[in-house]
């Protein structure tokens, strides 16, 4: 019988945590090796009582959860690092009421977490879902169930780098836009996990000059939907129409929704805002800091495209240091006007006091309405 071999030239260290990622996605376990430590980690997401027994039998009571220091601090603790909580038994309702119930309080003490507590909430943040994970060490007599995906923490902290240096363009086409009817989309491969990237190449603008360049990370409900609770789809649309009068521009659409906290999270996230939790207060409840994103690839899209200086229209400091790290030369940066509205208002105000964004309400209340 003729044997296929097809093999893989690539980097297998990368191919595994892309694997991981997906099995962390759907609810399945995964191993993960850090020197002589192994250790099975779950995400919280979809545990049930069948899933709980079988880490049970497993686990032996040495199942741990661990937790992150922003969801630490919501429990009572006043702690900045991650923490593991010992469960002698995983019981799905107390692992539900420790990593996401708003009411509950810590009920068990509180060690600090090991690295491999630690790659395993990078796996968790990689996969876009709640930051707290289920980690079960495994004696080294213990026969290993060659069903279940192995990675390495090395493999797992180097995923972003190598994601980054990965980047490069899948395709690129003329897309006429309402305003702006000169504009091309080329998108990127690589960068941010495993999801794709888009430049919007606005007129034509001149690359032996600071371009006029906007970082916008992508926003379903305000980008499509016309979402009260921000201003991103102003924003957007403001940008290109900027773009469009001005000498031309390029535009970088970033799949990095919620913050880099991913769809579902940032749902979960606007269901606490409506019952009274601003946007940072709602995202450390769940577990995560202020901003999970990154911009070093934003960079990169940029220079293979050709710029080397920018002026930058953004609110966001982050987003300058982040070009500047990189590399680009930031000649300029310009605010980024949106709309207030009762619903948004609130949010404009804790992104300027909470994370230093520099948004002028008096601005953005002035701002004419733009269909």
């Amino acid at each position: 019988m003729m044997r296929l071999v097809l093999g893989y030239s690539g980097d297998p260290g990368l191919m595994s945590v892309e694997r991981a990622i997906a099995e962390f996605r759907l609810a399945r376990p995964v191993l993960v090796s850090d020197g002589d430590a192994e250790a099975i980690v779950i995400g919280v997401e979809d545990l049930d009582e069948e899933l709980c027994r079988r880490l049970d039998v497993v686990a032996g009571g040495r199942a741990r959860l661990i937790l992150t220091g922003p969801r630490l601090r919501r429990l009572g603790l006043d702690r900045e690092d991650h923490g593991a909580v010992a469960m002698p038994v995983v019981d799905p309702a107390r692992v539900e009421a420790l990593a996401r119930r708003i009411d509950a309080r810590i009920d068990a003490p509180v060690r600090a977490a090991s690295q491999i507590d630690l790659d395993g909430l990078e796996l968790a943040r990689l996969a876009l879902i709640s930051p707290a994970v289920i980690v079960v060490p495994l004696p080294a007599e213990m026969e290993r169930e060659p069903s279940i995906l192995t990675v390495t923490g090395e493999d797992l902290r180097a995923f972003r780098r190598k994601q980054a240096t990965r980047l490069r363009i899948a395709s690129r086409a003329p897309v006429p836009l309402e305003g702006a009817p000169d504009t091309e989309f080329v998108v990127f491969r690589g960068g941010e996990g495993m999801r794709d990237q888009i430049a919007i190449i606005v007129g034509k603008p001149d690359l032996a000059k600071p371009v006029f360049v906007r970082l916008h990370s992508a926003c379903l409900t305000g980008d499509l939907f016309g979402s009260l609770k921000c201003d991103c789809g102003d924003q957007l649309r403001g940008a290109v129409r900027a773009m469009a009068q001005a000498d031309g521009g390029i535009l970088l659409y970033l799949d990095q929704e919620g913050r880099g906290n991913g769809i579902a999270n940032k749902i979960r996230a606007y269901k606490m805002q409506s019952e009274g939790f601003d946007t940072y207060d709602a995202d450390a409840a769940m577990g995560f800091g202020l901003d999970q994103r990154r911009f070093d690839f934003a960079a990169r899209m940029l220079s293979q495209l050709g710029v080397a200086s920018v002026r930058v229209l953004t609110n966001n400091p982050l987003k300058i240091e982040a070009l500047e790290a990189a590399g680009l030369d930031v000649v300029a940066d310009e605010r980024s006007i949106g709309r207030a509205n009762p619903e948004n208002l609130r949010y404009l105000a804790a992104k300027r006091d909470r994370a230093g964004h520099m948004i002028d309400l008096d601005a953005v209340f002035a701002a004419p309405h733009q269909d």
